[in-house]
């Protein structure tokens, strides 16, 4: 009897044998060499299941129901079973990615969970489901279980066991294993769609050396003519030289309009590797950067943006044609240049989904460029700089770490990445005094209506508060032509908004811009004077950023101010601002190398505990919370509980549509939605506006939201949303800062 995979539309079938070699040999040349082994026979044992008449019988009839994906899993367990303790080590490692290759990883469980239960350990007491017609061990005719020998696992084994702890044995452990799941994953779709879409088009290709002879002209082009571009050239010379001592990690801390995006690019291209991937907090800076390499690349080097707000669309069909490979090539990051965010980033990286770890194993051999990296969240500090290590020393790549603002990261590698290297490109801080271009001023308390009533009198200025109903009230005090910026506005309003700010600045006109951190990092804009909300330190640099970036005035002015707001006590922000307070007490210059350490140091102090805490291995999937007691085993990892509740961004959120009447293309979108149609989903996101769950309550009870049946909610009550300030939530029971 021949046993069939796939059936394609003209009737033609992929025998399984077929299949099972061609994900074999795809998840082999995926994967590194001292996991190849694991990759290549979790692969070709994963679709063992499909040699049962009853998935046979399903090929022709749909209503018949079968779970092949176990099959593999038990045929490991008895082989892990009959072997010793060295043999059977990465027999979970196995059986998590094979009973997982559709569903996703799953939590290990514990002994305590019967057949019904989601886990590994539940998945494994199946066994007597598949008898008669459900049987599979029809595989051995055509064949043979690929078990796993001692010399294959001695590798991954000795890595295993030069980890400092427990802790660290199981945080491999589980890297390992998304890393081999990875590559089965992305081969067994990829392996499928060849045979069952001969013509279809993926993945992207590009010329690094041509893409840095375009880079270097651009380079050497740059007008040298005054003291703070002759500072700039050597700033960037020094991180060039510097990096002839490769490591795992390198620092480039440069100063804000020192050229570190330029320099970066210039970095990963010359390293050698085959893929860089950039990594920005924002998607208005990712836009930004995006538009400045296609412009300076053109068809050399294209860029694969890979963020909420790109939209992939095209009206002929050749530019159809087009979306739709691109589509498909985020699907597993197939290029090679990929600018995407921290969130896509990490919680890919942590995610327990086939389609988020899919392009795991593409991080293989690149350069990951990490903007703006102080922002990455405190609490998650741990298990991301983890994953950086990880995929630095494991899988040949190298990270770039991008700041003017930025941390003393050292006691946290020494503490959490012993094995990892790292090396500042930048020592000699000797230049940085001509980008000193505004000069910091403590106004203490005061009130809106003096900020408003001083900022009028600027040439132009830029006012950066922490909540977005400050921001509103403040706009409304505002005097003259005036801009506001917030999370209340749609993606779209704010990317013409700030466009039409930079050309009035351009321009040399008089107005005042009122905005949340939004425009902080990376927001390419010039104000001669900036007045921000006393906050962190980081904030406060970085919104100082935005003050004389040029260097066009002598001296731009940044005024930091307290007006009287509550936070919560204990909060993160709480905590910044107190410490922030004794810094501007103690220091002169804020902008100082020891100032921002001090800073940092302190922030890191205080959270060590629930930076230490953030581990898979510590975390109890019962309590929700990273009190596990005990050690934890191989077969007990709780993948998808931790990552669901990994969160780089609060998920207590929703976003609603806003129908913007002034674009056509908006407004089209939104009635193709209206008519049932959620192929626009994605195109929406950039006029959406996210909101907090008791917001969104309360204006859907107002009657103002209506999601026609597709769970995707629109402002149908255009009053709602203001042409300048965004969403009107009347409903705010509360501030909520962004």
């Amino acid at each position: 009897m021949e046993y069939y995979a796939h059936t394609r539309e003209d009737g033609e079938r992929q025998t399984v044998k077929a299949h099972l070699e061609g994900v074999s040999k795809l998840a082999e040349g995926f994967s590194v060499d001292f996991l190849k082994p694991l990759a290549k026979k979790a692969a070709f044992d994963h679709d063992l299941g499909k040699y049962a008449l009853k998935y046979q019988w399903r090929l022709d009839d749909d209503n018949i129901k079968f779970s092949h994906a176990a099959c593999g899993a038990l045929e490991y367990k008895k082989f892990a079973d009959k072997n010793d303790c060295f043999a059977s080590l990465f027999a979970p490692l196995m059986e998590y990615c094979i009973a997982g290759h559709h569903t996703g990883l799953m939590d290990g469980g514990t002994d305590a969970d019967n057949s019904d239960s989601p886990t590994l350990s539940g998945t494994l007491k199946r066994g007597n489901e598949y008898t008669g017609d459900s049987d599979y061990s029809a595989y051995a005719t055509e064949i043979e279980f690929a078990t796993l020998t001692q010399e294959e696992i001695t590798p991954p084994y000795n890595e295993l066991c030069s980890a400092k702890d427990p802790t660290e044995l199981i945080e491999r452990y589980a890297f390992f294993t998304k890393f081999v799941f990875s590559c089965l994953t992305d081969a067994d779709f990829l392996d499928t769609e060849i045979f069952c879409n001969k013509n279809v088009e993926r993945g992207m290709s590009g010329d690094f050396e041509k893409a840095l002879d375009k880079l270097n002209r651009e380079l050497s082009d740059m007008p040298s003519d005054n003291p703070l571009r002759q500072a700039r050239s050597r700033i960037q010379q020094q991180a060039f030289d510097n990096s002839v001592n490769k490591s795992h990690i390198s620092i480039l801390d440069m100063p804000t309009g020192s050229g570190k995006t330029l320099c970066s690019l210039k970095l990963a291209l010359e390293s050698g590797k085959k893929r860089i991937i950039y990594v920005i907090p924002y998607t208005s800076i990712i836009e930004q950067t995006a538009n400045k390499f296609e412009k300076m690349f053109g068809d050399v080097l294209p860029v694969l943006q890979h963020h909420s707000n790109y939209s992939y669309d095209g009206n002929t069909e050749e530019e159809k044609k087009t979306a739709e490979k691109l589509k498909r090539t985020c699907e597993n990051w197939d290029a090679p240049l990929i600018i995407t965010t921290s969130v896509q980033f990490f919680q890919s990286i942590y995610h327990y989904k086939g389609s988020a770890l899919r392009k795991l194993h593409n991080l293989r051999d690149s350069v990951i460029v990490f903007d703006e990296i102080h922002l990455i969240p405190t609490e998650l500090l741990r298990p991301c700089l983890k994953a950086v290590g990880y995929i630095t020393k494991y899988l040949n790549s190298e990270a770039l770490f991008l700041s003017a603002t930025m941390p003393d990261y050292s006691k946290l590698f020494d503490k959490f990445l012993p094995d990892v290297n790292y090396n500042k490109l930048v020592t000699d801080r000797t230049n940085f005094k001509y980008f000193k271009k505004c000069e910091y001023k403590d106004m203490g308390k005061t009130t809106l209506e003096t900020i408003a009533e001083n900022a009028s009198r600027c040439k132009n200025a830029l006012i950066v508060v922490n909540a977005k109903k400050t921001a509103a009230e403040l706009y409304n005090l505002v005097q003259g032509e005036k801009y506001h910026l917030s999370a209340n506005m749609t993606p779209a309003h704010r990317s013409r908004v700030i466009e039409v700010v930079r050309n009035k600045l351009e321009n040399g006109e008089h107005i005042t811009v009122v905005s949340t951190s939004l425009v902080e990092a990376g927001v390419d804009l010039d104000f001669n004077t900036v007045f921000r909300q006393l906050s962190g330190l980081d904030s406060i640099l970085q919104a100082g950023g935005r003050c004389n970036r040029e260097g066009k005035d002598d001296k731009g002015y940044v005024y930091v101010f307290d007006i009287d707001e509550t936070y919560r006590k204990g909060s993160d922000l709480a905590m910044r601002i107190n410490k922030t307070k004794g810094l501007l007490e103690k220091y002169q210059d804020i902008t100082s190398y020891d100032c921002i350490k001090e800073y940092y140091d302190g922030i890191f102090d205080f959270n060590q505990s629930r930076i230490a805490e953030n581990s898979i291995a510590k975390y109890n999937e019962q309590s929700n919370s990273f009190d596990r007691q005990g050690l934890m085993s191989p077969y007990s990892i709780p993948f998808r509980s931790y990552a669901m509740q990994f969160e780089y961004i609060s998920a207590d959120t929703i976003s609603i549509v806003i129908d913007d009447p002034n674009d056509q293309t908006c407004h089209e979108l939104v009635e193709t939605l209206r008519n049932g149609d959620m192929s626009v989903r994605r195109a929406l996101q950039k006029y959406s506006v996210s909101v907090y769950m008791n917001v969104f309550k309360d204006l859907y009870s107002q009657g103002v939201l209506n999601d026609h049946g597709t769970g995707i909610f629109i402002l149908e009550n255009q009053s709602y949303y203001n042409n300048e300030t965004g969403l009107n939530t009347q409903a705010a029971m509360q501030d909520y800062f962004i």
